[in-house]
């Protein structure tokens, strides 16, 4: 069981970095920030949980069973993520490339206290078994003195490596254009890791830089432990509320510009590139067919179909799929249904993993898969993992991934440049977090 108490507060930058101070004396902690995007479908403005009452970390042999287990047996609030190898789990595939981070390949945890926040209110819910502590740890956030973060320091400056090499890179970009005009694929997502070893950063003062120059809809502050996870998604992955279930896939990108009137001209040529509209319809009909596994007959509708977003580094081709499921469908049911997400994956689903696990050089681990929680009542949210600083500090090691899609229509080295892109954010809060 759980206290609840509504305070009235408005939620703003400092008060954001003041909670994110206080919970770094937790082990386990999870910050969800929506930034102030009015998504049409998100239900709270932010999210903290901290402090594990109880918690499931497995490989992914037999993953989503126990999950389901997990969730229906505490039917509470829950966090954490699943790395894109659960996979492994839904199919009968594997994932041997090389790893640095080690993070565990699913990871949840039952928060003893969980803050809910509004606009102008936050909703603390305290297990009974610490909510007197409740009115002590708001007025110690409230009173946590900010020093000033130093997010730029080059006195060590990080030396960031690439696990695949250009020419590399372009050699596996061509391979995997053989495979689709052999037919065996007709999309796939190829991904690179940018890495750096033997290096330390600040986790907390990396993330809100990294927040502060990509504001994203779905940013995530993940720390279990030695692991964390800094993330700037703009993708919502799977959103479950009552018996709808909504999936935004994002394919399609193009870069901000200085002048508004050269950034207006990007949108248009995004809107109107026919490689971009391609790739992201063809993983709306993807998803489409992913969420058609647990629907209800016929419910199954394309809400949005290549939206333009605009945020702070690129803009963005959405589309956003609903459809209605059964109270039958247990929530992890859903998720097993349509894991990993399209968007990351390619089509045929099954094929397009199998080539990207031959030709990628890394594990992915978390990046591509999803970080969310789960409601006492079975909903749930995750986002997808991109746009995102993975760091485990044990082994001093830091990574973050960037990827895209490869089509028939595909330039190497024009998806080279779009990694580029993609990576810009990460590489310039890491190359100036450095300790």
């Amino acid at each position: 069981m759980r206290f609840s108490k509504k305070l009235s507060h408005k939620l703003d930058d400092a008060i954001k970095v003041k909670i994110l101070t206080w919970a770094q004396q937790f082990h386990e902690v999870v910050w969800l920030d929506s930034n102030d995007h009015n998504q049409t479908h998100s239900q709270f403005k932010a999210i903290l949980a901290v402090d594990a009452f109880t918690a499931i970390k497995t490989d992914a042999h037999t993953a989503f069973d126990k999950l389901n287990e997990y969730q229906q047996k505490t039917k509470d609030w829950l966090f954490g993520y699943l790395t894109y190898d659960v996979k492994n789990d839904v199919e009968n595939l594997s994932s041997k490339n090389y790893d640095g981070l080690d993070f565990p390949d699913l990871y949840f945890f039952q928060p003893k206290k969980v803050f809910l926040f509004s606009e102008t209110n936050v909703t603390l819910h305290y297990l009974n078994m610490v909510d007197d502590e409740l009115e002590e740890d708001w007025q110690e956030i409230l009173d946590t003195v900010i020093s000033e973060a130093d997010t730029n320091s080059l006195d060590h400056p990080v030396k960031i490596s690439l696990r695949t090499s250009k020419d590399s890179y372009f050699q596996k970009v061509n391979e995997m254009l053989r495979h689709i005009d052999r037919g065996d694929i007709y999309e796939a997502n190829f991904c690179q890791e940018f890495f750096s070893e033997n290096t330390k950063i600040d986790p907390l003062a990396s993330f809100i830089h990294l927040n502060a120059i990509s504001k994203p809809p779905f940013a995530t502050f993940l720390k279990f432990e030695e692991h964390y996870a800094l993330s700037a998604s703009p993708e919502r992955y799977l959103q479950k509320t009552g018996s709808n279930v909504v999936s935004q896939p994002i394919k399609g990108t193009a870069k901000r510009m200085i002048d508004p009137s050269e950034d207006k001209k990007m949108i248009s040529q995004l809107m109107m590139d026919q490689k971009e509209r391609s790739e992201n319809i063809m993983i709306t009909d993807l998803v489409r067919n992913d969420l058609s596994k647990i629907a209800e007959k016929g419910s199954v509708q394309v809400e949005e179909l290549c939206g333009i977003y605009t945020f702070e580094q690129v803009h963005q081709m959405i589309s956003t799929v609903r459809c209605t499921v059964s109270s039958e469908k247990t929530s992890v049911e859903i998720l097993k249904s349509t894991f990993p997400m399209g968007s990351m994956t390619g089509a045929p689903k099954i094929s397009a993993m199998k080539i990207i696990e031959k030709l990628e050089d890394a594990k992915r681990g978390l990046y591509s898969g999803a970080i969310g929680y789960f409601l006492p009542n079975g909903d749930f949210d995750f986002n997808v993992v991109i746009r995102s600083i993975l760091y485990n500090a044990s082994r001093n090691y830091v990574s973050f991934s960037v990827g895209g899609a490869i089509t028939a229509a595909s330039i190497p080295e024009r998806e080279y440049e779009e990694c580029l892109l993609k990576a810009k954010a990460m590489r310039e809060v890491v190359e100036g977090t450095a300790s």
